[in-house]
C-alpha cells in the first residue's frame, strides 16, 4: 500500500518532532518550532509534508513557501536555513514526498524545490555541490591540536583588551548592530531582528547570543543553536575596522570552549563555498570540509537556480548595497533578503 501524504497542522507538532528525534540524520531544522520562527518573523507560509505509513508517521518534507518579484517562487526545504530536505524511513515515503512537493509546487505555480540534504537522498534529481558544511571534532586536548596561527590569533584578542559574554534577548541590540553593519559591508540585505527573537523564543534551551566587545562597544558577535551534542553557528558577523584586533577568533573559541562544557562532540561553523574567505577561516581551525548536496525538482524548461553572490547578475546590486547608508539598509534589507531563500 502506498504511504499516506498528507499536511501536517499544528496539532500534528508533537508527534512530527517525536518522528524527527528518533531520526539519526534528522537535524535540528527539521524540527516544527522553525515553523513558526518562518511564519512569526518573515510572514511566509509553509508546507510541512508528512508520509504515513501503517498509521505512523515514515517520513517528513518541510517545505518554505518563498514568493519574491525579483527572484520568483519556490519551495526550499529549508529556506534561510544549512540543512533541511527529507527525512524517510522508507523509499517509498521519500518517493511519496518529492511527488507530493513536485505537485505542490505546480499548484502554486514555483520554479524550483529545492531540498537542502547533507547527502544524497533522490539521485534521479538534479544536483548542485556548491556549497561544504565546515565540522570540527571536539576533543578534550583541542587547544594544543589548534594551528599556532590560530592559537597566536586569539591571544592577541585578549591581550587587545576584548571581553566575549554569552546571554539571551539581553544581548540582541549589541548582536544585531554588528550583523547589520557586517551584512551591509558584504552588499548582503539584513535580516529583521524579529528573526533572531524569535530563534531565541522558540528554542530558549539551544539558541544562545554571544557578543564580543572592545570596552562598551559591540565588534563581534554570533548566534549558536546546539542540538544533541553539536553546536552550529548559522550567523555569526563582526565590524571590519577591528579585524587587526581578531575579535572573530575570540568569539569562535568561546563558542568552541562552551560546546565542550556542555559535553558536545561536534562545532558546526556553518557551511561555506570552498576556497573563499570564510572556508579558510574555518579550515585553519581544523575544521573538515563536508560535502552538501541540494537537489532539486524543477518546473519544465528551468535550469538549476543561483541566487548566490557568486552570480554575476548580482554584483552590480551587491557593489549598490554597500554603498548605502547603514540606516537605510538596514531598513530596506528585510524587506528584500525575505525574498532571497
Amino acid at each position: 500500500m502506498a504511504p499516506e501524504i498528507y499536511e501536517a497542522t499544528e496539532t500534528d507538532a508533537a508527534q512530527w518532532d517525536g518522528f524527527v528525534r528518533a531520526q539519526s540524520d534528522a537535524t535540528g531544522y527539521h524540527e516544527w518550532g522553525w515553523r513558526r520562527v518562518f511564519k512569526r518573523a518573515l510572514g511566509h507560509e509553509s508546507f510541512y509534508l508528512a508520509a504515513r505509513e501503517q498509521g505512523r508517521i515514515a517520513g517528513v518534507l518541510p517545505l518554505v513557501h518563498v514568493k519574491s518579484p525579483i527572484f520568483g517562487r519556490s519551495l526550499t526545504s529549508l529556506a534561510f536555513l544549512n540543512y533541511g530536505g527529507l527525512l524517510a524511513t522508507s523509499e517509498a515515503a521519500s518517493t511519496a514526498l518529492v511527488q507530493a512537493a513536485r505537485e505542490l509546487a505546480a499548484r502554486l505555480r514555483c520554479q524550483h524545490v529545492e531540498l537542502r540534504h547533507k547527502a544524497r537522498q533522490v539521485p534521479a534529481l538534479p544536483c548542485r555541490q556548491h556549497k561544504v558544511a565546515m565540522i570540527l571534532r571536539l576533543e578534550p586536548s583541542l587547544w594544543d591540536r589548534l594551528d599556532r596561527k590560530v592559537r597566536n590569533q586569539v591571544r592577541k584578542a585578549q591581550k587587545s583588551g576584548l571581553t566575549v559574554c554569552e546571554g539571551d534577548r539581553e544581548l540582541l541590540p549589541e548582536f544585531y548592530s554588528v550583523f547589520a553593519r557586517n551584512m551591509r559591508d558584504l552588499g548582503t540585505p539584513v535580516y529583521s531582528s524579529r528573526l533572531f527573537a524569535e530563534v531565541l523564543a522558540t528554542f530558549p534551551d539551544r539558541a544562545r547570543l554571544r557578543v564580543v566587545r572592545l570596552g562598551a562597544k559591540a565588534v563581534a558577535a554570533g548566534l549558536t543553536f546546539r542540538t544533541g551534542r553539536t553546536v552550529e553557528v548559522p550567523w555569526a558577523s563582526s565590524i571590519r575596522d577591528f579585524n587587526s584586533m581578531c575579535p572573530n577568533h575570540l568569539l569562535y573559541w568561546s563558542a568552541i570552549e562552551s560546546a565542550m562544557q556542555q559535553g558536545c562532540n561536534a562545532f558546526d561553523f556553518g557551511r561555506s563555498t570552498p576556497n573563499e574567505g570564510t572556508y579558510k577561516f574555518k579550515e585553519q581551525w581544523g575544521a573538515e570540509a563536508v560535502p552538501l548536496y541540494w537537489e532539486y525538482v524543477l518546473a519544465e524548461g528551468t535550469a538549476l537556480p543561483n541566487l548566490g553572490p557568486s552570480n554575476p547578475r548580482f554584483h552590480l546590486m551587491i557593489e549598490a548595497w554597500k554603498k548605502l547608508p547603514l540606516k537605510v539598509a538596514t531598513t530596506l534589507g528585510p524587506h528584500v533578503v525575505r525574498g532571497i531563500p
